[in-house]
């Protein structure tokens, strides 16, 4: 049996996305999406997944129709701990959300479905068997990320 899931990290979006394409990983990481493969990014593995990224773009892989403005937050000196807005529902009720030097996604196509808000901001998205998280879910002792990813 193959891989069931892949998880792009958090990082330096530039970094990876030169190593991507130095390492001719983008076609069969698309291919992978493509054949049903579940995708987790975070943090700079959102913007790898987004259709586009402002602030310094980086070639991206057009998985999510979601922007991804990198460092949207500042500088990893305004890193900080959030809540989910409280109107995400009961899945996603009381979850911290950990920015660090995090992108900000904006213009969800019409196939992206929102799951958890900050301050309003679309901060972990879904299209598909496709997830974006702008903040780090792996820093806190929450699972219901990975275990949305596995369970979708």
């Amino acid at each position: 049996m193959g891989a069931r899931a892949l998880i792009l990290p958090g990082g330096e979006s530039t970094t990876i996305s030169k190593g991507l394409v130095r390492h001719e990983l983008v076609k069969p990481i698309q291919e992978f999406a493509g054949a049903g493969g579940a995708i987790l990014g975070t943090c700079a593995g959102a913007i790898l997944l987004s259709r586009i990224s402002r602030n310094h773009p980086v070639p991206t892989l057009g998985l999510i129709d979601v922007e991804a403005e990198r460092n949207a937050y500042g500088t990893q000196l305004d890193s900080f701990v959030a809540p989910a807005d409280k109107d995400c529902g009961d899945s996603w009720s009381g979850m911290d959300c950990v920015f660090i030097r995090a992108p900000r996604l904006s213009e969800p196509g019409p196939d992206v479905e929102v799951h958890v808000r900050v301050d309003g901001e679309p901060v972990l998205v879904r299209e598909g068997r496709c997830w974006a998280c702008t903040f780090h879910p792996e820093l806190t002792d929450d699972l219901r990320v990975h275990e949305a990813l596995l369970a979708c």
